[in-house]
């Protein structure tokens, strides 16, 4: 497993993986999957040692305020859940966070995967809601240290 930031030469691969999860398996219009926040988006990957990206997530720097950054669009291929590359994916996008002085990361979780989330040390600010036909929750960690401890 090896995952790392996305290089404008990955996006093919990382927009084919979103559409496959997004569109095709979740239902999400691909208009919604799709914004122009993905052109300045810090985007991480995880390739599997065959080199196949097998999950993706993307960061907005102050996206909620200043310093505070928002992690969207993460997305594993369903062979690949469970298996560490998504934890692999967030761990790069902590890092980035925290390198461009973000002291804390917002993201939009679908409830199915709150646990992930909590497991990775975030906590739900607010109640559910519906998101692109999909129910969700905002959750929030700290920078500074969590399960995995510091960034």
């Amino acid at each position: 497993m090896r995952a790392a930031v996305a290089t404008a030469a990955d996006w093919p691969e990382v927009a084919d993986l979103r559409h496959r999860v997004f569109v095709v398996e979740q239902g999400v219009p691909a208009e919604l999957e799709r914004d122009d926040a993905d052109a300045t988006a810090v985007h991480a990957l995880s390739r599997d040692d065959a080199g196949r990206v097998l999950a993706t997530g993307r960061l907005l720097p102050d996206a909620a305020g200043p310093g505070r950054a928002v992690i969207g669009r993460m997305a594993a291929d369903p062979a690949a859940r469970g298996r560490g590359h998504g934890a692999a994916v967030l761990a790069v996008l902590h890092r980035e966070a925290a390198a461009r002085g973000q002291a804390e990361v917002e993201l939009h979780a679908q409830v199915t995967a709150r646990g992930f989330y909590e497991r990775a040390g975030y906590a739900p600010v607010g109640g559910e809601y519906e998101e692109a036909g999909i129910r969700h929750v905002t959750m929030r960690r700290r920078l500074d240290a969590g399960p995995a401890g510091p960034v």
